[in-house]
């Protein structure tokens, strides 16, 4: 044992082998001398990133399957209507352009549901923002890159089956005038309609960092809210107070929308009994569109001043 000893310490003492020497390398780290992008080109990045992202571009192969089967199945009805409209020779199509989008509301509502939480829950929950407010960008150009992304996308999900009608409308050999005037407001009102959708969607998904959560608190403010108008309208429309129709719309989002496109759009309400809103109402449910719109901002910015803290 007295002997081992000291042929441990030395085996201990003895030099590294030259494969497991210490090495200091000078790396060579220099200051930045390229073009700096600023601001503006980080807020486009982020616009970009977030648009394709909310139809699953640059994501996994499960994370496109739901926007992209939304997009299909608003497009499929329109695909049907345009055919029927060619095989049958018609003079005119099924569903009038401002009342597509009504039609479809369940969809668009769906679309909202799932890509409002993708858009603002996971970087709250993952608590990546103030990495965002650390590069050139501040918390203006993060709201508006992610509330024009998310209102892009709705645009794009209720404008393309539009064109599909448009298109089959003038293969059918439709007037050209009239179609024309009907698909630039139905596309006034899907616009109308992608700001409201999606900043009613944003401010919600901002509340919690849990997707599921935001999911579950889109459905339920887009469908009760429907719901509960169309319910009380049907009751007022039964008892003849046909006056309260049209105020009651102003409780709903889709119903807002169908009051707007309805006074200054000249669509046939979907009001019971077509008890759509009178021009100075329609003014009304403008101020109210817009006043949402201007709100749901507001509270994006006041809710991203305190996360970037």
């Amino acid at each position: 044992m007295a002997v081992e000893q000291p042929q441990a310490q030395a085996q201990a003492q003895a030099p590294a082998r030259a494969g497991e020497q210490t090495r200091i390398h000078n790396i060579g780290y220099r200051n930045y001398d390229g073009q700096r992008l600023g601001r503006a080109y980080a807020r486009r990045s982020l616009y970009s990133q977030s648009l394709r992202g909310a139809y699953g571009l640059g994501r996994s192969v499960k994370s496109k399957v739901l926007p992209m089967l939304l997009f299909v199945v608003m497009c499929v009805p329109a695909l049907i209507m345009v055919a029927v409209a060619v095989a049958t020779k018609a003079k005119d199509l099924p569903v009038d352009y401002t009342r597509y989008a009504v039609i479809m509301q369940a969809v668009i509502g769906l679309y909202v549901a799932s890509q409002g939480p993708q858009a603002v829950s996971r970087d709250l929950r993952f608590k990546t923002v103030p990495l965002y407010f650390s590069r050139p960008i501040e918390t203006e150009d993060y709201v508006r890159a992610k509330y024009a992304a998310l209102a892009s996308a709705l645009f794009m999900l209720t404008s393309a089956p539009l064109l599909v009608l448009y298109v089959g409308a003038l293969l059918a050999k439709l007037d050209f005038a009239d179609q024309t005037k009907g698909f630039a407001q139905g596309l006034v009102s899907v616009a109308l309609l992608s700001l409201l959708f999606a900043g009613i969607g944003l401010v919600i998904s901002a509340v919690t960092p849990r997707r599921g959560f935001g999911i579950a608190a889109v459905i339920a403010v887009l469908t009760i809210s429907y719901g509960a108008v169309s319910t009380v309208q049907a009751i007022a429309y039964d008892q003849s107070s046909t006056d309260a129709i049209a105020w009651l719309g102003l409780f709903s989002p889709i119903t807002l929308i169908d009051g707007v496109q309805t006074a200054f759009l000249g669509a046939t309400s979907a009001f019971p009994g077509g008890e759509g809103p009178s021009g100075s109402e329609g003014v009304v449910y403008l101020l109210v569109v817009l006043g949402l719109v201007a709100g749901c901002y507001g509270l994006l910015m006041r809710r991203y001043r305190k996360v970037g803290l």
